[in-house]
């Protein structure tokens, strides 16, 4: 039986009490079992099993919203017999945090819409794209099913993006090349100096898609974002961004695409979605509060640091991760992985080809992953 999180702890992340209290208020609705943490293990040696489903296979935040957020979502349910705005507020807001104008943002339903006209652009083009291999797929899948020829780079030896064997697979008719920095499922970066070296090059003749959804959580010193290309006037390179992670607004699905006034309007008309109300509302209210933001980073930060500090210690092959996830080798066919873990009630990442014995593992909130420790020494020693 699990044990009911404290007021305490739920003040430390300065949302997620409100959270729950919302919930609440809410004619038929649940607390999120989410809120209900396993027993510590600072406070006893063997951590209960939790009488929920832990997710750690979708890179998800697992507080949710901010407050303030949230508010801004009950506040805006009036609102939901309304199609769309007249007049957005939110990339004007986007546009001043990042020094940038209005005009070089393309709202989406999620970066996920925004990577499939990434997808789609190349398409209409006639001609192939690059990409990395294993990375997230959204964009190159999209493509493929709609005929367009996807010709994927392995990682190297160390499982970094090769920008040098990408440069060598472009052909005369690559028209895009996909890179996502941190990559997915391979939580590493790409070093700042080279990726603006090859974006610059790439760029000349064809256009460069640079998906960054992690970018709030990373602190390696060799990472950077490329907007100051986007800043600068560079014509030929899109930059998607997402309120669905350090935000934890992934239902709502607000995301955003950085590029040249052209190449956004280019954008806007080839999307199919609309944003809806409420999740403008909530990001428009969470871009704008940095507690909340620098709590899911430290508690992030304090969840790798669990897990890695036991796979270091046990000699276990993982990727240092720059993100809010880890990539874990295990010796067992993932599958198998997968359904040990969920009789545990964890629920960890898919197969991604061809690394079938690695595990990607999102980060839960610490107490979770101290449990994930556990029953990972329990299943494998």
């Amino acid at each position: 039986m699990t044990s009911r999180v404290s007021r305490r702890q739920l003040l430390l992340g300065g949302s997620a009490l409100f959270a729950a209290n919302a919930l609440q208020s809410i004619p038929g609705g649940r607390i999120w079992s989410g809120l209900d943490l396993m027993q510590s293990a600072h406070a006893q040696d063997v951590i209960a099993k939790p009488d929920h489903i832990i997710r750690m296979n979708s890179n998800e935040n697992p507080w949710g919203p901010s407050r303030v957020a949230l508010r801004a979502i009950y506040s805006a349910i009036g609102e939901a017999n309304l199609y769309s705005f007249y007049d957005n507020p939110l990339p004007k807001l986007i546009g001043s945090q990042q020094d940038i104008g209005a005009d070089h943002i393309s709202l989406g339903s999620g970066s996920a819409e925004l990577l499939k006209v990434g997808g789609l652009l190349a398409g209409m083009r006639d001609g192939s794209i690059v990409i990395p291999h294993p990375t997230f797929e959204d964009l190159p899948a999209y493509a493929e099913a709609n005929g367009t020829e996807v010709i994927r780079v392995p990682v190297d030896g160390d499982m970094r993006t090769d920008l040098e064997a990408m440069a060598s697979a472009i052909r005369a008719d690559t028209r895009l090349v996909y890179l996502c920095n941190p990559n997915n499922p391979i939580p590493n970066i790409i070093e700042k100096n080279a990726l603006k070296d090859f974006i610059v090059e790439i760029a000349r003749d064809r256009m460069v898609f640079l998906d960054e959804a992690y970018h709030e959580f990373v602190s390696n010193p060799d990472y950077s974002t490329m907007m100051d290309l986007v800043r600068n006037g560079q014509r030929n390179l899109i930059i998607t961004r997402t309120a669905s992670k350090i935000h934890g607004l992934a239902g709502l699905r607000v995301g955003f695409a950085f590029a040249h006034p052209e190449l956004t309007r280019e954008i806007s008309s080839r999307q199919t979605g609309l944003q809806n109300i409420m999740g403008v509302r909530a990001a428009y209210a969470s871009y704008q509060d940095e507690e909340h933001s620098k709590f899911v980073r430290r508690t992030a930060r304090e969840s790798l640091d669990i897990v890695e500090s036991y796979l270091r210690s046990a000699g276990i092959n993982h990727i240092k991760s720059d993100a809010n996830f880890s990539f874990i080798e295990t010796g067992h066919p993932i599958e198998q992985v997968q359904a040990r873990f969920m009789a545990e009630n964890i629920q960890i990442g898919r197969p991604f080809p061809p690394f079938t014995n690695w595990m990607r593992l999102s980060m839960a909130k610490p107490d979770e992953m101290r449990y994930f420790v556990q029953t990972w020494r329990k299943l494998y020693g």
